[in-house]
């Protein structure tokens, strides 16, 4: 196995994430309707279908034609903007656990230079003040 077979760890906020979405049943199906209406079947399907309803089963097929398309894109949207939702509290929720993270890396780091600077000024007494035989 090489190192880019390996899983790679995730962040702790899109394991949390991935997990509530996978405990709510509406979020599952909003991902899965999401996910296949940003694929390409999704268009092959539908221009299949409406080509052929025009072609063989509708003389006229621009009324029914255009409520049915209407409809589908104010569902879609809405699912879309579900999605768009989602990725801004993911995005939030990420950004405020970096900036913890970033917090607690500056308070260390600024522990570890005082305690640095000490020692430098301990070693520096000792050299200076102290009588060298």
């Amino acid at each position: 196995m090489t190192e880019t077979d390996q899983p790679r760890p995730h962040h702790p906020v899109v394991i949390a994430h991935e997990d509530r979405r996978a405990a709510d049943a509406q979020l599952r199906i909003a991902d899965a309707i999401t996910s296949f209406a940003g694929s390409m079947p999704f268009v092959y399907i539908h221009a299949l279908a409406f080509a052929i309803w025009m072609v063989f089963v509708e003389a006229n097929p621009w009324p029914k034609l255009t409520l049915i398309v209407s409809l589908e894109a104010i569902f879609l949207s809405t699912f879309v903007m579900i999605g768009q939702n989602r990725q801004s509290a993911f995005q939030q929720a990420k950004a405020d656990h970096d900036f913890s993270e970033q917090e607690q890396e500056l308070k260390t780091n600024t522990e570890l230079t005082r305690a640095v600077h000490a020692l430098a000024l301990e070693i520096h007494s000792r050299i200076v003040t102290e009588p060298q035989t």
